[in-house]
């Protein structure tokens, strides 16, 4: 099965605060807060949730459609996507604007402060998905993460008018939809994506109790952080499935994304839920001890081997089959990424 990620696409500049957060914070005084942070690092990444994603399922041998909007100075980070596994043959070049920006800072307990400027992102609402997806795409599964809000509800209701199974990722977007925009979204999803403050922000939104979210999707997956990852289904079943433990953080961004791309990727092999969000963790663990949201890679003999320490042999025995494209080259792939991207780079320019 092929999946398509709709979303953001960005370049990420990543900040390190070597104190704590909630210190600083003053509960009488937040009504008027002003604070400003000395950080020790800064770096550049390439990111965005809906990239992050594919990158991960690009990793795992999946070819994934990637559909987005993005600047004129895409060409190198589209080059980077090609040789690690991803069609970016859905993303739309803007003639005007440049791709997406998100400015992250995180203290030395992983709380973060971000902010995100769309850019080019507004013009995902301009990408129509019944066009990406007929012909040979042959895709069965197609992730909504955050994105322009009227291009998340349009992807959303195309991929109903098509009969397409959706997963549901509104994720930081939340904080800007309306109730009425969140209940579109996750309505009918075979996938709702939170993480655990999201999960509360979403039911706040929508005016649902989680029973009357969970008769509207087929499963509801929230992690958890440390805590793991819970999968509920409105028949009542519940999982949760812990962490890799003793996994050193080097940086929180994008572990969510890398989740899901592991998650995905073995639901989509066929696999129970419970041993999808093991793949799920693993991945994570590969992110959160790397430098950005795609400063990992991936081996077979590596997940294997984190899968039966963490969980056991019989899982790890379950995936060896799956996991064998892992690690392989594209250089194929990556010579036309290569050109493709000179070529939309070109256009955009000239434009």
């Amino acid at each position: 099965m092929r999946i398509a990620i709709t979303g953001s696409i960005a370049t990420d500049h990543l900040m390190t605060f070597p104190g704590r957060i909630t210190e600083l914070l003053i509960p009488d005084r937040l009504h008027t807060l002003s604070l400003s942070f000395l950080v020790d690092s800064l770096e550049t990444r390439r990111g965005g949730a809906a990239a992050n994603i594919a990158y991960g399922l690009g990793l795992l041998g999946l070819d994934p459609l990637l559909v987005g909007a993005v600047g004129g100075d895409f060409a190198d980070y589209g080059i980077w996507l090609k040789e690690h596994g991803v069609d970016t043959s859905g993303v739309r070049v803007s003639a005007r604007q440049p791709t997406a920006r998100f400015v992250c800072m995180t203290d030395q307990d992983s709380n973060q402060i971000a902010s995100f400027h769309p850019g080019a992102m507004a013009e995902a609402r301009d990408i129509d998905l019944r066009q990406l997806l007929t012909g040979d795409q042959d895709i069965g599964l197609v992730v909504v993460s955050p994105d322009d809000p009227e291009a998340m509800r349009l992807h959303t209701e195309q991929c109903r008018e098509l009969g397409v199974p959706f997963a549901a990722d509104p994720s930081q977007q939340l904080a800007r939809l309306t109730g009425a925009e969140v209940r579109e979204l996750v309505h009918g999803a075979r996938w709702l994506f939170t993480n655990e403050y999201e999960s509360a922000l979403l039911l706040e939104r929508t005016g649902w109790c989680g029973q009357e979210v969970l008769g509207r999707v087929g499963a509801w997956v929230t992690t958890l952080g440390a805590g793991g990852v819970r999968i509920e289904s409105a028949d009542g079943r519940s999982t949760t499935v812990p962490t890799v433990p003793g996994v050193p953080v080097a940086d929180p961004t994008g572990v969510g994304d890398a989740f899901r791309a592991g998650f995905l990727a073995a639901c989509g092999w066929g696999h129970s839920p419970a041993v999808a969000a093991r793949l799920g963790c693993v991945l994570a663990a590969e992110a959160l001890g790397g430098l950005g949201s795609q400063d990992y890679e991936l081996t077979p003999r590596r997940l294997l081997t984190t899968l039966a320490s963490a969980y056991d042999h019989r899982t790890a025995q379950g995936l060896v089959r799956d996991l064998r494209h892992v690690g392989r080259t594209r250089t194929t792939d990556a010579r036309r990424g290569m050109a493709d991207a000179r070529r939309a780079s070109a256009v955009a320019t000239s434009s």
